[in-house]
């Protein structure tokens, strides 16, 4: 059994799809056995609450970015994370993180890296510039987390397309609903099975 805790800031949908694969049997030998929130007026605390999970906060408000890493560190230890999933988590860590938990850290990014990614690419802002530079297909990526922001190895990417009259709005929720809540369990289930290699960068997968 691999334990894999949740890294949260708001709302929780990845977070629920996370939960609803397990309760399906899908995320194989992994179990979330913690959910860690940055906030705690986070949503994202009621639906581990509802599944059974244990929940912890950890309050972000005036800690500095070396310090709060530190923090996270500690507990994840603590919490003998095998695999720490970013769930809409909208802290960035130092990195001490990735450090101490090689190609053990999972974020899913609402683009097709390297498009749209980086610092400052967050949340609404990466539909909006998805709309702005007028491409026709866009979608999400799964990746291991480094030293550089959204620059770790690529796991799974899915994409959807872009269509006319599409708002920042209702991108992102296709963009989820098709790609995001079905790949970020699908990349825990194999990295849980062993199936994801990394060499020289580059994440290889065994399907």
């Amino acid at each position: 059994m691999k334990n894999i805790v949740v890294l949260v800031s708001g709302g929780g949908t990845n977070l629920q799809a996370l939960l609803d694969a397990e309760h399906r049997g899908e995320l194989g030998p992994g179990h979330i056995t913690c959910v860690i929130s940055s906030s705690p007026s986070a949503y994202a605390l009621t639906r581990a609450e509802n599944a059974g999970v244990k929940t912890r906060v950890l309050p972000k408000k005036g800690v500095d970015r070396e310090t709060y890493t530190a923090q996270m560190v500690k507990a994840l230890q603590e919490e003998q994370a095998d695999l720490v999933i970013l769930a809409g988590f909208m802290v960035i860590l130092g990195p001490e993180l990735p450090a101490a938990f090689p190609n053990a850290v999972m974020n899913v990014h609402p683009a097709l890296i390297p498009s749209f990614c980086g610092p400052g690419y967050y949340g609404l802002h990466v539909h909006e510039a998805v709309l702005a530079a007028g491409v026709k297909v866009t979608g999400a990526t799964v990746h291991f987390v480094n030293e550089v922001c959204d620059g770790g190895p690529i796991i799974l990417q899915g994409t959807v397309p872009v269509k006319n009259g599409d708002t920042p709005e209702v991108l992102q929720r296709r963009v989820m609903e098709n790609v995001e809540w079905k790949l970020l369990p699908k990349a825990a289930r194999l990295f849980c099975e062993g199936k994801i290699h990394v060499e020289n960068g580059i994440a290889r997968v065994d399907e």
